[in-house]
């Protein structure tokens, strides 16, 4: 209804400028904003203090010309000027009481609109490593993330989910040395197992894979590989590295490296899909070495001399653009850094023809934020192309207490671990209770609780209550053709303040997208919910009249509707019974 309003706005302004009352080539955004309570109406702008002073007019005065000037509408009500010159809009009973018809015909289709259409932006978020699990931190940023696309996708945008796989590099080093150091175990070697290397069962299972593939391919004497090597953890990892290279060859090596990341990439890919979450594109790491894009934009950097040399390496000039130091980008020994990866992967994003990237990293990444935008700026980009936008690790508490860890991994409590003890609808739901940059603290007994303090179970039952309604109906064999409902019935206060709410939702969605805040749809839905409850518990639905049975159906059977469209945004179900 926002966006009818301020057409009404519009028109006013049209009429008086065709009148002479005001200049033509008047430029200004009409926008309304929800009043704070009725008695300031529906709706309110300050569209009369905006034109004032180019008018010539007082505010209040110039308000007043524009209620007059509001065309004849079934929306409206009526106007009124309030304080120094607010525009007070007072939307009419009908305009509301349409609803149940208007969101039964728009179905799963309300509630969306245009207002991102032709920008084509990209949402990239979790690209954990794949040298592990994943774990509740990662979950967090994936409901986000996740959320955050289909928000996007409902208000118009054309919105591509990517998972960034970091599959070159030295961890992926560490995680294929440590799967053969564990092969070598199982081959019957005595190892002395790194500290420093990865130590989770999942290492065992991939060593058992190549064991069982590769049977003694890759065997070798293990005590020569650790004779005369450094104490320190670093140097360790690096000198088996190193020999490990020499002993199995480019290919050995390679393989191992290969059969490790392509096991916890489609091991990451399940765990996601089982928690709703799809990606239009998964983009390798070292596909941007292999197709020398890494190092095209190095020489592009070279050429305008954003990269100097210093003791062998090359760096950076990132404090040009506010950093708070220059950044290395090829290291002496001529290997390329992690920055330099990203540097080449954001040219790549806006070369596919991005309007707009969002990043969404982990809070312990705020201090990467400014050496990536200078990277574009340096590349000739625009830094504003770029969104990143934080989030905070979840801690999770069990009867009170901190859980601090799993007893699967020996590290951390993953992701599947959380799925499985609450179900994917609970974590996502509380997940998105929380604006993501904000701490949060997950009550796993309160996800799993059947009550109405559990959110997603409050959300929940309200639409599965609505269904049993529905059932009740068919067993009684009464009549509920909602097409032939007279809407003028609903007159009772919680009907106006259910039609009201469900009225908002459109606002909500386009709000929560412009905004990058997909909670609000949370937030919006636990109202909802409310409402719905309430309304339920002081009206009578199947003993009414029967016109005012069929209005009341109506009513229910759109916000059965609206809640099925607002939980999908957040990856979560509609269930009909509970």
């Amino acid at each position: 209804m926002r966006n009818e309003v301020c057409q009404l706005l519009r028109d006013a302004l049209a009429s008086l400028v065709k009148e002479g009352v005001l200049p033509g080539g008047l430029e200004v955004d009409v926008q309304v904003e929800r009043s704070r309570g009725p008695e300031h109406g529906d709706f309110a702008s300050n569209l009369a203090m905006v034109l004032a002073k180019r008018a010539g007019l007082k505010p209040r005065d110039l308000a007043e010309q524009l209620c007059n000037a509001l065309p004849a509408s079934d929306l409206l009500s009526r106007a009124e000027v309030a304080g120094p010159g607010f525009i007070n809009l007072f939307l009419s009973p009908e305009s509301y009481q349409s609803l149940p018809g208007e969101i039964r015909s728009r179905g799963a289709a309300y509630g969306t609109s245009d207002v991102g259409t032709g920008e084509k932006v990209m949402v990239e978020f979790v690209s954990a490593n794949p040298t592990g699990p994943l774990h509740v931190g990662h979950g967090r940023g994936a409901a986000y993330g996740d959320a955050l696309a289909r928000v996007l996708r409902a208000a118009g945008y054309d919105a591509i989910s990517e998972y960034y796989i970091n599959d070159a590099g030295r961890q992926m080093d560490i995680l294929a040395l440590s799967v053969w150091l564990r092969y070598l175990e199982l081959c019957g070697e005595t190892v002395l197992f790194p500290r420093a290397a990865y130590q989770g069962d999942y290492i065992f299972d991939i060593a058992a894979t190549l064991h069982r593939e590769g049977d003694d391919r890759y065997r070798t004497e293990a005590q020569p590989l650790f004779t005369d090597v450094p104490e320190e953890d670093d140097p360790l990892l690096d000198t088996l590295i190193s020999r490990a290279k020499t002993i199995l060859g480019d290919d050995g090596f390679g393989r191992i490296h290969g059969l490790a990341r392509d096991t916890l990439v489609e091991d990451i890919r399940s765990d996601l899909e089982r928690f709703g979450v799809s990606y239009q594109t998964w983009f390798s790491e070292h596909s941007l070495i292999d197709s020398e894009a890494v190092s095209r934009a190095i020489e592009s950097l070279k050429e305008t001399e954003f990269l100097y040399e210093r003791e062998g390496a090359w760096w950076f000039r990132s404090t040009e653009f506010g950093d708070e130091k220059d950044r290395v980008v090829l290291r002496a020994n001529g290997n390329h850094t992690y920055f330099a990866t990203d540097i080449a992967y954001h040219q790549d994003k806006i070369q596919r023809g991005f309007s707009h990237v969002i990043n969404i990293w982990g809070a312990d990444h705020h201090g990467y934020i400014k050496r990536v935008k200078a990277s574009m700026s340096a590349l000739g980009l625009n830094p504003d192309d770029l969104s990143v936008l934080l989030v905070q690790f979840a801690v999770l508490y069990r009867g009170g207490a901190k859980v601090s860890m799993s007893t699967r991994s020996g590290e951390f409590v993953t992701l599947r671990e959380l799925r499985e003890e609450v179900g994917r609808d609970a974590a996502r739901f509380f997940y998105a209770l929380r604006k993501p940059d904000q701490h949060m603290d997950f009550d796993l007994d309160l996800a799993k609780s059947q009550s109405s303090d559990n959110p997603v179970y409050y959300v929940q039952y309200a639409h599965a209550r609505i269904c049993s309604v529905f059932r009740q109906l068919a067993e009684k064999g009464i009549d509920a053709d909602l097409t032939s409902a007279d809407h003028g019935l609903l007159t009772e206060p919680r009907e106006t303040d259910l039609l009201q709410k469900l009225s908002r939702y459109p606002e909500v969605v386009e709000s929560a997208a412009r905004a990058y805040e997909p909670h609000q749809v949370a937030y919006y839905l636990r109202d909802l919910a409310n409402d719905f409850h309430t309304y339920y518990n002081a009206h009578p639905f199947i003993a009414a009249e029967a016109d005012l049975r069929l209005a009341r159906l109506s009513l229910i059977d759109a916000t059965r509707q609206v809640i099925a469209n607002a939980v999908d945004l957040l990856g979560v179900t509609a269930p009909e019974r509970m």
